[in-house]
């Protein structure tokens, strides 16, 4: 697949780019915590009491064989784990931050562990097309599975932020757009577009920031669908609603937000993502759009109990008066069709 960029990018440095280089949230209250909210929040970890025995994994559904490729009209959503999943658009494949690996971490042997397998093997994926790439850190870019996919796929394009597709490339990736903010493409049969998040990026303690994060809207076959990537509460949710038009699905982040006063800049807690999909819908109200939960139960990264985040999400979803079949929280292997 060859890609067309149909957006330039600006001759003027943008306000999410730091002078000198590297990148920012460019939001008041949206600035991480830094390296000393870290310790802290590592101090306030060892002086608690031990939180108990953890609830479950999620349990893995009995996944059908996926299509090679869905109907032309059809809209196929499976889960794989985390904010992984397989998304087919009529013809078009796509997956998005994909992670089958036993860690998000650099190292083999500690780090956060999944807890569920994942919802599909990665050698029953059908023929991928398009890969859509949020930001790099170690639970949303996994070097054996980009190796991996770049082995079995080598045709499938991969979106990415600024600056990520040199580490895509240098683990085998043969096809990469990269995109700043608000800039788009033209990739085969489907319209990218780039859009912003509140968050940061690393995968060192050296090269914080450097390369930039994002969101994704795929329209293609008479569908759009918004994968939001992780990101905290800004002020460009209905922005990026009115920008892109109704949505038929918004892949919103539930999880890893405890706690609040270190998670809040970069991840949203159910409450925020209703908000977030309330202000994304608010210029289109009357298009059906389904919100999908994700980001949660696949690896233990924060200290709210891992099972909370649906919980918590389906009862702020009924508390807003919304449809219960407009929520999607699906169980890994799950598939759900629109």
């Amino acid at each position: 697949m060859s890609p067309e960029s149909i957006t330039p990018p600006s001759a003027a440095r943008p306000s999410h780019h730091r002078p000198g280089g590297g990148f920012r949230n460019p939001w008041p209250g949206t600035r991480p915590t830094g390296i000393g909210g870290l310790v802290r929040w590592a101090l306030e970890r060892a002086r608690r009491d031990s939180r108990g025995p953890l609830a479950p994994p999620p349990a893995l559904a009995r996944p059908a064989p996926a299509p090679p490729r869905a109907a032309p009209d059809e809209v196929r959503l499976t889960a794989v784990g985390h904010s992984t999943f397989l998304l087919q658009l009529g013809p078009l494949n796509i997956l998005t931050d994909p992670v089958w690996g036993e860690r998000a971490s650099p190292l083999a042997f500690a780090g956060p562990r999944r807890r569920h397998p994942p919802g599909i093997a990665l050698d029953a994926l059908p023929p991928i097309d398009l890969v859509l790439q949020s930001h790099d850190h170690y639970d949303h870019l996994c070097d054996t599975t980009v190796r991996a996919l770049a082995r079995a796929h080598p045709e499938a394009t991969w979106c990415a932020p600024l600056g990520v597709a040199a580490r895509l490339r240098a683990r085998g990736v043969g096809h990469v757009v990269e995109r700043d903010w608000w800039q788009d493409a033209v990739i085969g049969t489907a319209e990218v577009r780039c859009v912003p998040a509140a968050h940061f990026s690393g995968r060192t303690p050296f090269d914080r920031d450097a390369t930039l994060w994002c969101g994704w809207a795929v329209r293609a076959h008479g569908h759009q669908v918004y994968f939001v990537g992780d990101t905290g509460m800004h002020p460009e949710f209905g922005t990026i609603g009115a920008h892109l038009g109704p949505c038929d699905l918004v892949l919103m982040p539930i999880g890893a937000y405890e706690p609040r006063w270190f998670m809040r800049p970069v991840h949203l807690d159910p409450d925020e993502a209703l908000a977030a999909f309330g202000a994304l819908t608010a210029a289109h109200p009357q298009h059906r759009t389904v919100m999908v939960g994700m980001h949660w139960g696949t690896f233990i990264l924060t200290d709210e109990p891992p099972d909370e985040p649906p919980r918590r999400a389906a009862a702020a979803w009924a508390a807003h008066g919304r449809a219960a079949e407009r929520l999607w929280v699906l169980a890994p292997g799950e598939t759900r069709v629109l």
